[in-house]
This record gives structure tokens, C-alpha cells and sequence, in this order.
């Protein structure tokens, strides 16, 4: 008789170890990371793990899932909203992740330091990836608001999404340049101001795809700059 799986456990477990392998992740990087790892930190068998997980790329996957799902569910409400116009679904778009990340500021500082490592490369790659092809037609359903409403001219709306999420990455990675490359060295004030020229480009670049005026989505600021500099320097 085949053996009745208690879906509840299984699933507490999965995550358990799942856990461990993000824990895994962010303390030494993916690349470094290995399944052996992951049984001494939860001192459990190969056989136990395996029941759960076929390898290495099957945690990976299962990260960049969770990654996803968890990301998603304070975006959806904003994305939904039928009383918002599309530029204010756009900027409630952005301003819940910059929410997101300034609420869990000293983590995400934290973490960034391994996650833009040469050792996470690869899963960095596949959430970029990942986080593309879930959002971007969300996005995509916005432009297509915006055009209707006569506020939006994308010249090619059916990829809007996907470039403006490009973009979105690109400001994050060059913020993460500035926080992270050199980052006892440079002065306070010339960090502050790159951070606001670094924001205020891509949101600038946004707008011309999307054929708005500029200045149509908010920009960043100097207070909001200075907390994140500060920060930086200070847990260096």
C-alpha cells in the first residue's frame, strides 16, 4: 500500500530546507554553495534532502519561485485597482518597491554585499530573468491603459514592459555599484548626489518611453539618499 504524505509536513519541510539553502545563498554565494552544505546545516541525510529536492538547479528554481511570489503580492492590489489611472498604477508600482526596500533597508544592505558578488552571479542572472518574465506583462497590461487613455505613446507597447523592468535593473545595479565599490573611500556628498542622478536618469529614460513629459513619475530625494549613504558607511 503506497504511503499516505502529510501535505502540511511536507511542505514545513521543503521549506525548512529551502531556508537553509537561501541562508546558504546569501552567507556564501550560490556558486560556492553546495548540497553537503545544506545536509550539515540541517543535519539531516542526502536521502532525507533528495525526497524534497533533485539538485542543486531544483533549489535554485524553488528560491527564484519564492523570490517571485513574494514580491508580487503587495504589487497586485496597486495593478488591480480599476479607480487608478495608468500613470498612478506606474508610480504605485514604484514606489512599493522603494517602500519595500526602505522599510527592509539594513537587510537589503546586508545582503547586498554577497548578492553582487561573482558568487551569486549566476542566480542573480536568473532572478533578473525571472522577475522580468513575471512582471513584465503586468507592466505591459498598464501601457496599454495608458494608451487608451491618451497619456501613453509607446511606439511598441508589447514590449514596453519588458524595457521598462530592463531599465528598473539597470538603476538598481548601478546603485549597487555606487553603495558597494569603493564605498569607504567615497566622500558622503558626492554619493548622495550620484544616487540622485543615478534615480532621476532612469526615471527620466522611463518617461521617454512611455512618451511622457518629464517629470511625470517622482524622482528621489536628498533625505532619502542621505539615509541610504549613511547606512552604508556605517555598516561597512
Amino acid at each position: 500500500m503506497a504511503r499516505t504524505v502529510n501535505e502540511q509536513k511536507y511542505a514545513e519541510k521543503r521549506n525548512e530546507i529551502l531556508n537553509a539553502a537561501q541562508r546558504l545563498v546569501f552567507a556564501k554565494g550560490y556558486e560556492q554553495m553546495t548540497i553537503q552544505d545544506i545536509l550539515a546545516e540541517l543535519k539531516i541525510s542526502s536521502g532525507a534532502f533528495y525526497h524534497y529536492f533533485d539538485s542543486k538547479p531544483d533549489i535554485l528554481a524553488a528560491f527564484i519561485e519564492r523570490i517571485q511570489e513574494e514580491t508580487e503580492k503587495p504589487l497586485l492590489p496597486i495593478l488591480d485597482d480599476p479607480q487608478l489611472s495608468a500613470v498612478e498604477k506606474l508610480q504605485g508600482f514604484f514606489d512599493t518597491l522603494d517602500r519595500l526596500r526602505t522599510e527592509n533597508k539594513a537587510d537589503v544592505i546586508a545582503l547586498g554585499r554577497v548578492w553582487y558578488t561573482d558568487g551569486n552571479a549566476i542566480v542573480r542572472q536568473k532572478v533578473d530573468e525571472a522577475i522580468i518574465k513575471q512582471r513584465a506583462p503586468l507592466l505591459t497590461a498598464i501601457v496599454h491603459q495608458g494608451i487608451q487613455e491618451g497619456v501613453f505613446t509607446a511606439v511598441y507597447p508589447d514590449l514596453a514592459g519588458e524595457v521598462i523592468l530592463s531599465l528598473f535593473q539597470g538603476m538598481g545595479n548601478a546603485h549597487a555599484r555606487l553603495f558597494f565599490a569603493g564605498e569607504l573611500e567615497q566622500d558622503e556628498q558626492e554619493m548622495v548626489e550620484q544616487i540622485i542622478a543615478v534615480y532621476n536618469a532612469y526615471m527620466n529614460a522611463i518617461e521617454r518611453v512611455l512618451g511622457l513629459p518629464t517629470d511625470s513619475l517622482r524622482r528621489t530625494n536628498v533625505e532619502v539618499a542621505e539615509t541610504w549613504v549613511s547606512l552604508v558607511k556605517e555598516t561597512a
